[in-house]
């Protein structure tokens, strides 16, 4: 039996779910309308939710008059249909440097929350001025997973790092002045952070930090199981 589904324009990958635990989701630029409502159909037949990303605006409008029980979130531009079957122990916290890093941040935490992570936003705390930081140091602290969200030179992911014993999900943006290279430049300083513990999604990645975030919190929940 095949494991997808053969729509003409693309393999519909149904058996994800089973494999990783998590259906697939969709990457909605660059697809059409009608290849996106097709999609969407499928999924919900199949798993009773999905998730689209990068969504257009016009598109996700017509997404929730097809689908009323859908949501269309604006700033991350992502449809979720659904909720997650289980809802995972413990929190992640979601970091972004400045508010021009919301829609990355919310991109990650709408992902993980889809996935069935509880999810604390903390937002506006770059190391420019560092006392916004250190009085959320108790809650960032008391995380399963981190996710730090930054743009200009990447240094808050370094800072979080220095402060937790937990995994630190690192994503830079493409937000900053003209060396900042659309986001080059936090990526390699993240990627070269001294502090132990810190991995690195690619830029303005937030879907892939918060997959990555719900992929340790279900194995946590797997290890609880036993």
């Amino acid at each position: 039996m095949s494991s997808f589904e053969e729509l003409g324009f693309c393999k519909l990958d149904t058996d994800r779910e089973q494999r990783t635990g998590f259906p697939e989701v969709v990457f909605g630029a660059g697809k059409t309308k009608e290849q996106i409502t097709i999609i969407v159909s499928r999924l919900i037949e199949k798993h009773g939710r999905v998730m689209v990303t990068r969504l257009a605006p016009s598109i996700g409008a017509e997404l929730m008059v097809l689908f009323p029980e859908g949501v269309y979130q604006a700033i991350p531009q992502i449809f979720t249909y659904g909720t997650a079957k289980r809802l995972f122990l413990g929190k992640v916290t979601v970091l972004s440097g400045g508010t021009s890093d919301m829609p990355v941040a919310e991109e990650a935490a709408i992902t993980a929350e889809w996935m069935g992570c509880k999810v604390e936003r903390i937002y506006d705390v770059g190391v420019a001025g560092i006392d916004r930081l250190l009085a959320y140091r108790e809650n960032i602290q008391s995380a399963n997973v981190v996710i730090v969200v930054a743009g200009m030179e990447g240094a808050l992911a370094s800072v979080v790092g220095g402060l937790v014993r937990r995994p630190v999900i690192a994503v830079p943006t493409s937000v900053g002045y003209g060396c900042h290279f659309e986001g080059l430049t936090p990526l390699l300083s993240m990627m070269t952070s001294c502090a132990a513990g810190i991995s690195v999604v690619n830029i303005d990645n937030g879907f892939g930090a918060g997959y990555n975030a719900a992929i340790i919190q279900q194995l946590v929940a797997e290890a609880n199981d036993k």
